[in-house]
């Protein structure tokens, strides 16, 4: 952890919060020390540069294998990416990933495994929910087309499959796992707008965004970072992203670890509805 004011939430006699990050390498061997794994899942969303991202998402990631090695007997990792990786040629965050994911298969003596989840969406999102609560207001914006699809899942069940991943040995080792809530195809906006009605219980219009209004603000965003210093969100690369026709993913690549989804989406807009009461 960063900041132990943020890590409040984890207090627990059997947690052992260790204050540091990804360039210090003391803290780093500190938490490798003694345990069977290492799940991987720092890392930048946001930047003006490929450079920035960079920094995090691969130098970070060289950094936690070179404590995992430092290790007498080194734990098992597990490198929490993204989807973004299979299309590295989109984004700054998309290369940076694939980057990382790179540097680790590399290691052929290390018992490693990489997760590529799709968009990550239940409690502590911040991403998709402001999505999903402009649809209980009538509204879904969308940023590319509406026939685009992708693939969801909810977070409760990432952290199950990454458990299975960690208790399956030969199913996961040095591999590449996909995975998703289970739905065939992934959804297209229309199709997550019209479960988001049957949520709320009132229509929900798709609002798609005009695009040079998108490329204006995102444009500005970069002009301003490069000023300010700040890390902004919405970038050109990113918005290459969010325009991307085809980010669907199956469970194919999970069947060997005895993982299922349990959460559709259905079910998570019903928990985000709840959670609003």
């Amino acid at each position: 952890m960063r900041d132990p004011h943020k890590a409040d939430q984890l207090s627990n006699p059997n947690i052992e919060l260790i204050t540091g990050n990804l360039s210090d390498q003391d803290a780093l061997r500190q938490l490798c020390s003694g345990c069977c794994a290492v799940i991987h899942g720092a890392g930048a969303v946001r930047g003006s540069s490929q450079t920035e991202f960079d920094l995090v998402n691969i130098n970070g990631t060289a950094a936690i294998i070179a404590a995992v090695k430092s290790q007498q007997a080194p734990p098992r990792l597990l490198l929490l990416s993204s989807l973004a990786a299979r299309e590295p040629q989109l984004s700054w965050y998309a290369q940076s990933k694939r980057g990382g994911e790179q540097l680790l298969q590399k290691e052929q003596q290390l018992d490693w495994v990489i997760l590529r989840p799709p968009a990550v969406y239940g409690p502590g999102d911040k991403e998709m929910l402001p999505v999903f609560q402009m649809m209980s207001r009538g509204v879904a914006p969308v940023a590319g087309a509406t026939t685009a699809r992708i693939s969801l899942i909810h977070v409760t069940d990432l952290v199950e499959a990454i458990i299975a991943c960690l208790q399956s040995d030969d199913a996961c080792h040095h591999q590449i796992l996909t995975l998703c809530d289970g739905k065939d195809g992934g959804y297209s906006w229309h199709e997550m707008a019209a479960l988001a009605e049957v949520t709320w219980s009132r229509r929900v219009r798709l609002w798609q965004l005009p695009t040079w209004l998108l490329d204006a603000v995102a444009g500005v965003n970069l002009r301003l970072a490069k000023i300010t210093g700040s890390a902004p969100m919405l970038t050109p690369p990113k918005l290459r992203e969010l325009r991307h026709p085809d980010w669907v993913v199956d469970n194919r690549d999970m069947a060997a670890t005895g993982w299922a989804p349990k959460i559709d989406l259905q079910q998570g807009l019903e928990e985000i509805r709840n959670s609003a009461l």
